[in-house]
Parts: structure tokens; sequence; C-alpha cells
């Protein structure tokens, strides 16, 4: 296989399959939020840590993923389009689905979660239009001291974080207009180096500055998705062209290593699962937690490459859809949950029926809306100028 570094105006194919196979996850993943005992907007009766080890498999690494890829996809960007090009794009195809998402797409996900934990909250007589209407108003649902401050972006938090980086990430590049030399260093490095920022905001932040995916007071996730953003960014230029190779070269030793990181976690989790661990090996698993993040990414480009190494119409076509099916799918899992419930279905067939359901419904209304010029905007298909309709360009989660 070729591994020869592409320039940074051309098409690196194995990220339009490895965005569409972050995004399979991430249906099953957000349908597993269902059914674990971790907090999430609604939870079923059933719910157990049953699945919990399976959500440990891609929790770490899917998002960061995403961002590494948006951070290559910025770079071709800006080569092609200059900082105000960048700029105008970004904010079009970004922003827009958010603003729309936070008033429209993500109510019912709000609705429901204050319907099933705090009913008494509700205004009006508790049906979803007076909670709507609420809810574009502005306010806070709180039930003790856990609050959610409406209107909200829920699952969008990706957007406005996506937005800030590429903008920072044009502006740094028009005023220092760098022309990094090409960094050589062995393939062991690439799995190592880029994994110890990782491991020190893990180990020295997080404790500090807990997610909170508010952009704002979000340091521990700005310095892991920065990073990874920037990795992306710079794989597009000389000082990053290695990180390719590398990865098509170690994608066993990477995925051998993450593997045997989340078994390790894994069994750290279960040991100390109602006691508090030794200070040292909580410091240790920290670090392992923020390095396996990068092994699983480098293992995940590594295998792509081999699984998706030339252009296909196919895989293009499924990539377009990507943010479509992302802006829309978790209020689809709400709704579809809820509407489950009464049928008393074994959660195991009822997670299967809503991870079916949730796919089949989000890629009907990405057919439908793609060819609605002012709605496929707004749920983020960016269409473009030709004579087939129904055109649509890449995914603006590239």
């Amino acid at each position: 296989m070729n591994t020869a570094f592409p320039t940074s105006g051309s098409r690196l194919p194995f990220l339009d399959g490895l965005r569409v196979a972050a995004f399979a996850l991430l249906i099953p993943y957000h349908v597993g939020m269902y059914y674990v005992t971790w907090d999430w907007h609604v939870k079923s009766p059933a719910a157990s840590d049953t699945l919990e080890p399976f959500m440990m498999l891609s929790s770490p690494w899917r998002l960061g993923l995403l961002f590494l890829i948006a951070g290559a996809a910025c770079q071709g960007l800006m080569a092609r389009r200059g900082v105000a090009g960048t700029l105008k794009d970004r904010s079009l195809r970004l922003l827009l689905p958010l603003f729309f998402g936070m008033a429209v797409v993500v109510p019912p996900q709000a609705y429901f979660e204050v319907l099933t934990k705090a009913p008494a909250l509700l205004p009006g007589d508790g049906g979803y239009l007076d909670f709507w209407w609420a809810y574009l108003h502005g306010g806070r649902y709180c039930r003790g001291s856990d609050c959610m401050t409406v209107p909200t972006w829920n699952h969008l938090w990706f957007l406005p974080y996506l937005w800030l980086y590429a903008v920072v990430g044009a502006v740094a590049a028009a005023l220092l207009r760098l022309k990094p030399p090409a960094l050589r260093m062995p393939a062991w490095a690439w799995l190592l180096l880029p994994a110890l920022p990782l491991a020190l905001a893990r180990v020295f932040v997080m404790p500090h500055f807990p997610t909170t995916h508010d952009l704002v007071h979000d340091l521990y996730e700005h310095l892991e998705y920065g990073w990874l953003f920037a990795l992306g960014w710079a794989s597009r230029t000389p000082l990053g062209a290695g990180l390719w190779a590398a990865a098509l070269r170690l994608r066993w030793v990477a995925l051998a290593v993450f593997l045997a990181s989340w078994a390790l976690l894994l069994a750290f989790a279960i040991a100390y699962d109602r006691v508090a661990p030794p200070a040292g090996l909580l410091v240790a698993a920290r670090a392992l937690r923020g390095s396996e993040t990068w092994w699983a990414i480098v293992a995940a480009c590594g295998w792509a490459q081999r699984a998706f190494p030339r252009e296909s119409p196919l895989l293009r076509q499924a990539s377009a859809a990507v943010f479509c099916l992302y802006v829309l799918h978790q209020s689809v899992i709400v709704v579809l949950s809820q509407g489950l419930r009464p049928l008393g279905l074994p959660w195991g067939v009822e997670a299967v029926a809503l991870v079916g359901l949730t796919f089949g419904l989000c890629a009907l209304a990405y057919l439908a809306l793609r060819r609605v010029p002012g709605l496929a905007l707004l749920v983020g298909i960016q269409r473009r100028r030709g004579r087939r309709e129904g055109r649509v360009a890449p995914a603006a989660l590239a």
C-alpha cells in the first residue's frame, strides 16, 4: 500500500470510512446509555451494569477520533479556501444546525427528562407544547442540586467545540504562516508521545476540572479534544505527516495495547467499585485511561487504511449523511424509548429495536430533508450546486 504523505489539498479516502464507523457506534452507544447505571436523560426500568464493560470499549476514544478527523478536514479546508472561507463554511455548517437543534431537535429530550425525573416541574398542563414554549423562554429545572438550564444543546455540544477549534486553527494558521519542517521520528514514538499530554491532563487536570460540556468551564475536555484536533490538523502538514504511516504499521500493536488497557481498567473498576483505591494506583489508572484514548485512535486510523483504501461513492454518500443523523439521533432515541416502554419488551429485544428504528428513522429523515434546501442546511446537510437534485457535500463533522 502506498503510504506517502498526501498533500493538504488531497483527500484521504479512509477518513470517510472512519467518520462513518465512528458514527455507527454512536447510536448503539446512546441506546446503551438508556440501559446502564450512568446518568442520562431518561433511564430504563431495567438499567443495570451489564453493558458497562462494552460501553467502556468505545467511550474513551470515539469522540476524540471525530475531533482528530475534523482537524485533518479543517486543515484541508483552510488550504483550499483560506481563513475567510473557512470561517464562513464552519459557521454556516456548524452554528446553524446548533441553533436549530437547540430550538427544535433537543427540546423533546429535555421534556422527557423532566417528565420522567421531576414531572411536578412541568409548566401548564404538563403537555409538550407548554413545555416547549417555556423552554424557548429559558429557565432552570432543578431536582435538589441536579439542575438543567434551558435552552440546552445536550448532545450537540460537539458543534460549538468544533467551531471554536476551527476558528482558532484557521486564525492561528493565517497569522503565523508557519511552514513546519517534516518531523522524523520512529513509528513507536507516534504511539507514545501524543499519548503523553492526554495522560497528564487526565492525572492533573481532570480531577479539578471535570467534564461539563458548557464550552466555558471545561478545561479538561478542551485540553483533550483541542490536542486531538491539533494532531489531526498537523497530520495534513509535513510536521505530522508520519502519523498515517505509523498508524498503518502499528495497527496490531495499538489494538493489542488498547485492549490490554481496557481489560486492566475494567479490573480496576471492579476491584474498587465500593472502596477507594490507593492514591498511587488511582494516578496510574488515570494515566492509563488518558493514554488508551490515543492507542485506540491509532488502531482505528491504521485499520481504516486497510478497510477503506480508495474512494467509494457509497461511502461518500454515507459520510455526507453522518451530520444529519448526528443532529437527529439522540432525540429519536429518547422519544422511541418512551414510546416502546409501555410494551414491556425484554430489555435486550427493546434495545435492538431502538437501534434499528433509530437508524431507519434518521435515514428516512435524511433522504427526505436533503431535498428541502432550507431545512437541509438546518440539519447539517450541505447541498452542492449541480445538475442532479439532492447532491450533497461531505459531512460538516469532517
